[in-house]
């Protein structure tokens, strides 16, 4: 098989990604697959391969508060010519940054299977972008984290992820493609301590400044805040304090190293903690056998590649508990938990009161524990993650072909048996899911773009239903709710997109309905009422109301002259409740409708009230005359005209005017 390994950092880097992405390249060279590796350089100019034409470094520029690593960007046209050139069978990343995507862009440009490798939990180091110290930035850095990560895992066929820990957390991020726990492995004749040369223990112990006299701890890795080393350091003066005599070794480098430097020297501890720097892969194993211990305070990690390597080496652990231990630090068999520097100074006084022969029955635990870690075994699972992928890829769909119009993509897409599906998506989340024509996809993505396509239905329908004229958001949600089966998120997902394309404003549509309704004479309690069930909150519609507010009482005064015009024949007092009712209806408030009518001119009605009256009363005397008669009849006419608004006085001097039969 022809694999190719992306990274963004590899040995001579020392750390646990570089270190996993060696010994997997040895153990796949070993069992005659032919293995290439992509990582970067620091420098300029193209890609460069290495004497045996099997690592290509991209050109990138060193960050030293990234441990000194090369940071590369995802775009070398140069290199993509050579990688096609190696006409690979699977690509597999070990990191999600530069090379990571750039590896990303090679498998989906040639067509090659991607596994990738979820090596680092960034919620642990997001205080390399929070320069100001910010809860709310954060917050919002470990939210980018959930996205990126769930975005890089469910771009890939499988994943592979070292630790049960580090599953279960992409399993709380909601990354959909399967998941594999495959633990790095080590080489373990390597790291064995019946490798251990004395003359070399005392040239390591001599240049650190101690003697074989007391026991050594050793710690490897980075030096950096999240493995806590000032915890260590803090926790071995507590210790010495109370008489232990154990001294600490710092191999490794980081951007912590020379501020724990100073913390040494400020606090008179040059005698007993003491920093060899970065050093070679090939000298590492030689460090950890010439130490009794190993240390680390860091809960960051995904496995924990130096806990196994020290345990490979014979070392007991100390440890702050980590889920990524729980199968290789057994308490009182192969070292020991704390969490605080009281309790690391209790551990280490256990440790030192251990006598030659029981420190030796817990070294050979260590060894026996570590062993299910072996570089074959890691070999083996990650031989079966390959051949997983492999096998999706060529059971996967193929975009055949795309239409663009509009904002739309229609997509053709056929599957192995060579049916056809055709999927619509809006042209934005095809460029977002980075869709292509001759694309592979899975059926699972088929049918993630299936329910993608009731997204682009859905606004469809919504673009056509705004042509004939604009809708609230309440409106369109409403409609979309009665007319179709999407679900609630659907619909105000896709309203959201019209709404951040500026095809549905509730504020644009409250001023233009505000403007509509003003020119037909609508009082403002009845735009806000009618724009209250359009779904558009009430202070906004009032806000609106409040800048134009001087044409109120000009409308109401337009309004009822006209609505004055339509009533006739009846008593000025009747015309005025009229008017009010109708005035009330139409949305005006009851101090501008009083003071409307009282502006009113009613003195053409005044002077025909009383032949009004007359006309009422005869015209009640014609309906009632069947039902009464004398008195009776004369009482309804009373009453009736009464309803009527006319006063009492004149209305007995016309029934005084009127003939009435007797009793």
């Amino acid at each position: 098989m022809r694999i190719g390994l992306f990274t963004d950092t590899y040995i001579p880097d020392v750390n646990g990604v570089a270190n996993s992405t060696e010994i997997l390249r040895k153990e796949l060279e070993a069992h005659g697959h032919d293995v290439y590796v992509v990582a970067t350089r620091a420098g300029i100019g193209f890609s460069e391969w290495d004497d045996r034409h099997r690592v290509l470094r991209l050109a990138g520029v060193e960050v030293k508060k990234l441990y000194g690593y090369a940071v590369t960007t995802p775009l070398h046209l140069n290199a993509m010519h050579e990688i096609k050139k190696l006409d690979l069978d699977v690509i597999h990343t070990q990191t999600e940054f530069g090379v990571g995507i750039f590896g990303r862009i090679c498998a989906r440009q040639m067509g090659i299977p991607i596994v990738c490798t979820y090596h680092t939990t960034y919620e642990d180091y997001t205080h390399y972008i929070n320069l100001i110290n910010s809860k709310a930035v954060d917050d919002l850095a470990k939210k980018a984290v959930v996205k990126f990560s769930k975005l890089f895992g469910d771009t890939a066929l499988e994943v592979i992820v070292p630790s049960k820990k580090t599953k279960e957390l992409l399993e709380k991020y909601n990354v959909k493609t399967e998941l594999h726990v495959v633990p790095t492995g080590l080489e373990l004749r390597r790291f064995s301590p019946d490798l251990h040369d004395p003359q070399r223990t005392s040239q390591i112990r001599a240049a650190a400044g101690f003697s074989n006299d007391h026991r050594m701890i050793i710690f490897v890795g980075r030096i950096a805040e999240e493995k806590a080393i000032d915890l260590i350091i803090r926790g071995l003066a507590l210790a010495h304090e109370q008489g232990c005599t154990s001294t600490l070794l710092i191999v490794g480098g980081g951007p912590d190293e020379e501020k724990l430097h100073k913390m040494v020297k400020d606090m008179d501890l040059t005698h007993i903690v003491s920093f060899a720097g970065k050093q070679p892969q090939t000298e590492v194993p030689d460090y950890y056998r010439a130490a009794d211990a190993f240390i680390s305070a860091s809960t960051s990690e995904t496995q924990g590649m130096t806990f196994a390597e020290a345990m490979a080496s014979g070392l007991p652990l100390f440890a702050r508990h980590d889920e990524v231990l729980d199968e290789l630090l057994i308490p009182g068999k192969t070292g020991w938990y704390f969490e605080n520097e009281q309790e690391f100074a209790d551990c280490l006084k256990q440790f030192e009161q251990l006598d030659d022969q029981q420190l030796a029955e817990i070294s050979r635990n260590c060894c026996e524990q570590v062993k299910p870690l072996s570089s074959e075994i890691f070999y083996e699972r990650a031989m079966k993650v390959y051949e997983a992928a492999i096998e999706l890829y060529s059971h996967m769909n193929i975009i055949e072909d795309i239409e663009v119009k509009d904002n739309f993509v229609q997509m053709y897409i056929s599957s192995e048996s060579g049916e056809e599906t055709r999927i619509l998506l809006l042209l934005d989340e095809y460029m977002n899911e980075g869709l292509r024509t001759g694309m592979r996809i899975s059926n699972d993505q088929v049918e993630a773009l299936k329910q993608k396509e009731k997204e682009a239905r859905a606004y469809q329908k919504c673009i056509r239903k705004l042509a004939a004229h604009d809708r609230s958001k309440k409106e369109l949600h409403d409609w979309l709710k009665k007319e179709t089966d999407y679900s609630d998120e659907l619909i105000s997902h896709v309203i959201s997109l019209l709404e951040e394309r500026g095809l549905v404003n509730d504020e644009h549509y409250a001023e233009d309905k505000i403007t509509s309704m003003k020119r037909t004479l609508h009082g403002e309690e009845s735009i806000v009422r009618e724009l209250r069930e359009k779904g558009i909150p009430e202070d906004l519609v009032r806000e609106k109301l409040a800048e134009r507010h001087s044409d109120e009482a000009v409308n109401a005064s337009e309004y009822a002259g006209k609505i004055k015009r339509t009533l006739s024949g009846e008593s000025v007092s009747m015309l005025k409740r009229k008017l009010y009712t109708k005035m009330l209806q139409r949305g005006f408030r009851n101090d501008i409708i009083e003071d409307t009518i009282a502006g009113m001119d009613f003195s053409d009605e005044a002077s025909d009230e009383t032949e009004n009256l007359r006309k009422c009363a005869i015209k009640a005397k014609k309906r009632y005359e069947r039902k009464y008669s004398s008195s009776q009849l004369r009482n309804a006419v009373f009453r009736y005209c009464s309803t009527q608004g006319y006063r009492t006085e004149e209305i007995y001097a016309i029934l005084d005017e009127m003939e009435w039969d007797d009793d």
